[in-house]
């Protein structure tokens, strides 16, 4: 496991305490918010279904966009609380499945389960050296932190490029990577509340992505998914505020408030289609 605090910095992305300031608000608080699977991102909802059963599907989603189901290893990137470990050892019969984030908290979650098939690193992608490839990648939510505000465009798109091109070094021939993002689209280009709640983070342009996957991976698939996560949104501003009470208590009325200003404020910018949900699968080429 690697030490985050040697993690070089001139890397783009944002660093490990960036990360921590928000995903390590206690596994406590996000229980309040969160489906009982612990999913921070944007579920996938058909007609007037609940929270849950729209994450497992999104879950689902990108098990069957990677073609990861009865794969004998997949790779998940940002792993969260582990939701979709979980879902791939126990309902897609993957017969091992490595989980990266840089949240303790999210890690000891994960680990407190004390799945056999489950194997959870607090390590960077870039970090990551497996024995063997992956039979399948996926990463959901953890593109948005790539890359750090105010780079150059160009900059910017090679940081992404070497992301592509790690998933290249550790995916065997042939196979799937599925991708999911927040991304700006062309006419939005910023989104002040994410310099708060994300100090060290940027989002991709909508065509970012695409353009640096070109030359290693092939795109199967793409849906903008918006509409959706302002729905998601929405349901964990009404959880909070069923919990208020609770959440102050457990991380003080300032940072409670500060949260429900940034659920509602994205839901906003997702409605008014400032930014996108992007759902891409790629295929390696080689």
């Amino acid at each position: 496991m690697t030490d985050q605090s040697t993690r070089p910095s001139d890397r783009a992305g944002a660093s490990p305490d960036a990360i921590k300031s928000h995903y390590d608000m206690g596994n406590a608080f996000f229980k309040l918010v969160l489906d009982p699977e612990m999913i921070y991102s944007c579920a996938m909802f058909e007609a007037d279904e609940d929270l849950a059963t729209a994450q497992r599907r999104k879950l689902d989603h990108h098990i069957a966009a990677a073609h990861a189901a009865n794969a004998g290893r997949v790779l998940d990137i940002g792993c969260g609380w582990g939701a979709m470990l979980r879902r791939l050892v126990d309902h897609a019969g993957v017969g091992h499945a490595v989980g990266l984030t840089l949240s303790p908290a999210q890690a000891e979650w994960i680990r407190s389960h004390g799945h056999p098939k489950i194997e959870v690193r607090e390590q960077d992608w870039r970090d990551h050296r497996p024995e063997h490839r992956y039979d399948a990648i996926i990463s959901v939510g953890a593109f948005e932190h790539f890359v750090q505000k105010g780079l150059d465009p160009k900059v910017k798109l090679d940081a992404y490029r070497e992301f592509f091109a790690y998933c290249d070094s550790v995916l065997v021939p042939g196979r799937r990577l599925s991708l999911q993002t927040i991304a700006y689209s062309e006419r939005h280009k910023v989104m002040p509340l994410l310099e708060k709640t994300f100090p060290e983070s940027d989002l991709p342009l909508e065509w970012e992505p695409i353009a640096a996957a070109e030359g290693t991976f092939s795109l199967i698939a793409a849906r903008n998914d918006a509409d959706h996560y302002y729905r998601t949104l929405r349901i964990w501003e009404r959880n909070l505020l069923a919990h208020h009470d609770e959440a102050v208590a457990l991380v003080g009325a300032a940072r409670t408030d500060e949260f429900r200003r940034y659920l509602r404020l994205s839901a906003s910018g997702f409605k008014i289609g400032m930014v996108s949900l992007l759902r891409l699968s790629f295929v390696k080429k080689y």
